[in-house]
């Protein structure tokens, strides 16, 4: 009896030290595991954020390329246009007659074609015509005063201008309209004996010597 008593006094412990281990490894699993989460969060979250980095200088570097292009684009356009301006003036101020000969028909089709070119680039003129003078489109090279125009308002163009896309190549010259200065009033005239004749004057004084005698 006491022998059977003594054995499950040792196989109690033995049991209790059986179910405490799986418990413990079963913690530090789940430790590990919580730990393991959060660190693959963290990675997580730095790719996504190398992810978004990465993006943006792309876009940086394209807008920056977009630019480039553009000014390198913009620089050809705007040496071009002489040129433009030159066929436009020499097809308007064709003697009457010339205008149906064939090598100016030729000309003329090189021109629109010009215009073509540059409208497919994103070249468009700028509007003058019955607007008002803005200083972000146009130049003014006079400022007159001509019956039947507003203060501001362009009178006439004198050379085209031009934009691509939203950037100003060239600014359009035109003349602008200003408004008339108000009239200055007319000097007061004062009546007194420094405005009397010298005739009146010596009459005057014949008088009053005249009647003191």
């Amino acid at each position: 009896m006491t022998k059977k008593k003594s054995e499950s006094m040792v196989e109690e412990p033995a049991a209790a030290q059986d179910v405490a281990q799986p418990e413990a490894e079963l913690a530090q699993l789940q430790a590990d595991l919580e730990a393991a989460q959060a660190q693959a969060a963290e990675y997580l979250d730095g790719w996504r954020r190398s992810q978004a980095e990465f993006s943006n200088y792309r876009k940086r570097q394209e807008a920056d390329w977009q630019r480039r292009v553009e000014l390198s684009n913009a620089g050809l356009i705007a040496s071009v246009l002489p040129v433009l301006d030159d066929l436009g003036r020499a097809l308007r101020t064709l003697p009457v007659g010339l205008e149906r000969l064939t090598w100016i028909e030729g000309v003329l089709i090189i021109f629109r074609k010009l215009e073509k070119i540059l409208e497919m680039e994103g070249v468009k003129p700028i509007e003058t015509e019955g607007l008002r003078f803005d200083p972000l489109v146009h130049e003014a090279i006079t400022y007159e005063e001509l019956a039947g125009y507003e203060d501001g308002q362009i009178i006439g163009e004198v050379q085209r201008g031009y934009m691509l896309g939203e950037r100003v190549i060239r600014p359009a010259l035109v003349r602008v309209a200003k408004a008339p200065l108000p009239a200055e009033p007319a000097p007061r005239v004062e009546e007194d004996s420094a405005d009397v004749p010298p005739a009146e004057a010596a009459q005057d004084a014949t008088a009053a010597d005249e009647s003191q005698e």
